[in-house]
């Protein structure tokens, strides 16, 4: 097909274990990509617009984070089904959470930025690599993992009634090990599903393991973002 992301072995018609991989990470790479040049566009030629909706209508952050888990929800049957809708639904949750990322980045400098990206991306390499090469089967940690993000959800939610900060230091910690567990199990379970779909994966796999990892990098980079502010803030 003409439209498709990325192209067929010629004589088996199947894409090829390295070449899904690659997809998907060039997909990840394009939504951080697109996360980023949005939530710099915002920060640079709106900082204004940013202080007045922190300030005066701190709803409307509310309302962009409904619209968000919208998007996460409708773009994962979309993948899977193998829609050609899923790809521009990825890339439109990829800037709306660049736009809404920049009301949090807003609060930290440069260098505490620069720093938490990299802490990120060393640590998301580091997992993804042990993910694809460890013999050990994660589901057991995928599971748990999940079952503790579900928690830390829970705690978020209740933290923003008390507004602890001690109580969101230690939430952002449980989260750096929550998501360091799903980078890891996410990367073997691309590797499952490419076998057990006989390397006859499509397109919409590719969107929907990136998004995953996408989220797991995310969620990890603002954890680290929140640490380093809250030690920084101590000094």
């Amino acid at each position: 097909m003409d439209n498709q992301i990325f192209e067929t072995n010629q004589q088996t018609g199947k894409f090829s274990l390295a070449d899904f991989f690659a997809r998907i990470y060039a997909l990840v790479g394009m939504g951080i990509a697109v996360s980023a040049v949005v939530a710099f566009i915002t920060l640079t030629m709106f900082a204004e617009n940013i202080a007045t909706i922190l300030t005066t209508s701190s709803w409307i952050l509310f309302v962009l984070w409904i619209i968000e888990m919208i998007l996460v929800v409708a773009v994962t049957p979309m993948a899977i089904k193998n829609s050609p809708m899923a790809l521009p639904a990825f890339i439109a949750f990829s800037a709306l959470n660049g736009f809404t990322l920049s009301f949090t980045l807003a609060y930290f400098d440069i260098s505490t930025i620069s720093i938490a990206f990299a802490i990120s991306a060393g640590m998301f390499f580091v997992l993804s690599l042990f993910g694809k090469t460890t013999k050990r089967d994660l589901s057991g940690v995928g599971k748990a993992m999940f079952a503790a993000l579900i928690g830390i959800i829970i705690a978020s939610v209740v933290n923003l009634f008390v507004g602890s900060s001690g109580m969101e230091f230690f939430i952002s910690i449980i989260t750096v090990i929550v998501f360091s567990g799903l980078i890891a199990w996410d990367n073997q379970k691309i590797e499952k599903i490419y076998y057990q779909a006989n390397g006859n994966v499509t397109d919409g796999w590719a969107v929907s393991m990136a998004l995953s990892l996408y989220l797991d990098f995310i969620n990890l980079f603002i954890s680290i973002l929140r640490i380093l502010g809250v030690t920084s803030s101590r000094d």
